[in-house]
């Protein structure tokens, strides 16, 4: 059976070409490392892809701005349908509909068995943690593909209990695999809760999933700050504040918003702030068109009253080709720690562990709870149709790509 998938072919360049129908062993290739060549997976499955997403760790890297390969096949957002299963699987049944969590984890190690499956300590030899598709996550075979292979499938699948079901929601189920539960494990971690105000940098898929997530926990106000209109008019479709940070420095235009509602004492300030931007930030004000790493953290521990706590969900790397200076080549920033640590802030960084928190946010989806997908503006597009997908996405186009490589979303 053949199999074709969306592969990196150097900065700026993504092409469909044909792979390797997966089987159940590790074979070589771009960015495998080599002590998981051969390695076997009797406890996989294989997928038919059902969705598989476009998300903007995967611009990162086709922007160059990874060490990543070229021939690295890419995607790791991914829902699919159980086609066949590894010998050594128990519960996942041909036929099951699932979402495949991005983070590969082992279900064995010290981490897994805390919850930590984003540093998972058995998939990855180069560093705990792994992910599909991804450089120097350990050379697993990307998702956006029509066919994938899941290792650990008993632990890594989330079932959805209803196929008929599944595929009527497919739109939001599709978003459990990354963005759901990063944009809400960025809120959790920033202790969000009932009344809570809240400050999310960054209008992308992530930082609209986490201002969605902030509106579920029960916040009183949710500010979104970014570049982009038209990505802050998507964030206020859904009765998000927003803040147009090359008006100049966030913590002013916020506290313009919060006005009354903020603390009798002191400066109005948010209570939690969420990073769904990472690396890439740009300066604010004069400097919205310029690379600065360190801004939007900065400005987060200003805008953020004492005591409160920040999310980091967005990305940060330890090697950055393309970094502005030496230091953020190899992910070293220039961080006001000083003022985080004055005002008794905690920070929780590092990948989502997704399954903490998907089967809950599948139940809110089935229930009809949330509608991730619309806030989100899920765009579903066939795998031939990937490269033009990731040129717009690269160009701040205010939607989430949905690949849809068979049909299954298009038909119904």
């Amino acid at each position: 059976m053949g199999n074709r998938a969306v592969v990196y072919q150097g900065p700026g360049r993504v092409a469909i070409q044909d792979i390797d129908y997966p089987t159940y062993e590790v074979k070589d290739g771009p960015g495998v490392n080599k002590m998981n060549v051969g390695r076997r997976t009797p406890h996989g499955a294989i997928l038919k892809t059902v969705t598989t997403n476009i998300c903007g760790s995967d611009q990162h890297m086709v922007r160059g701005r990874t060490t990543a390969p070229e021939g690295l096949v890419l995607g790791h957002e991914i829902t699919g349908e159980v086609i066949e299963v590894g010998s050594d699987v128990e519960y996942v049944r041909v036929g099951d509909i699932v979402s495949v969590p991005f983070n590969i984890a082992c279900g064995r190690c010290r981490n897994c068995k805390e919850g930590k499956t984003g540093v998972c300590l058995n998939v990855n030899p180069d560093r705990p943690g792994s992910a599909y598709g991804y450089v120097d996550m350990g050379g697993w075979v990307g998702g956006q593909a029509e066919y994938v292979m899941v290792p650990y499938a008993d632990w890594n699948l989330l079932r959805f209990p209803d196929r008929d079901q599944a595929l009527e929601k497919i739109l939001d189920l599709t978003m459990l695999s990354d963005i759901f539960p990063t944009g809400y494990h960025g809120c959790v971690s920033a202790g969000v809760t009932t009344g809570s105000t809240v400050y999310i940098a960054g209008a992308g898929p992530v930082g609209l999933a986490a201002a969605t997530s902030a509106f579920l926990l029960g916040a009183a106000v949710v500010i979104v700050g970014d570049l982009n209109e038209e990505r802050l008019a998507q964030a206020r479709s859904f009765g998000c504040e927003t803040v147009d940070v090359s008006r100049g420095e966030p913590v002013d235009q916020v506290q313009q918003i919060l006005g009354r509602a903020a603390p009798a004492i002191g400066q109005p300030l948010v209570d939690c702030a969420v990073d769904a931007v990472g690396f890439e930030a740009r300066g604010h004000g004069q400097d919205a068109q310029v690379e600065k790493p360190a801004t939007v953290l900065n400005s987060l521990m200003d805008l953020t009253r004492a005591g409160g706590a920040i999310g980091v969900p967005g990305l940060y790397v330890t090697g950055d080709p393309g970094g502005v200076d030496d230091a953020a080549k190899v992910g070293s920033l220039s961080l006001r720690l000083g003022l985080g640590w004055a005002k008794s802030h905690s920070f929780v960084t590092g990948q989502c562990p997704v399954m903490k928190y998907h089967h809950g946010l599948m139940m809110a989806i089935l229930h009809d709870r949330v509608r991730i997908a619309k806030n989100v503006n899920a765009t579903p597009i066939s795998l031939d149709q990937a490269p033009q997908g990731y040129l717009e996405f690269d160009q701040g186009a205010a939607r989430k790509y949905v690949i849809d490589p068979h049909g299954m979303v298009d038909n119904r």
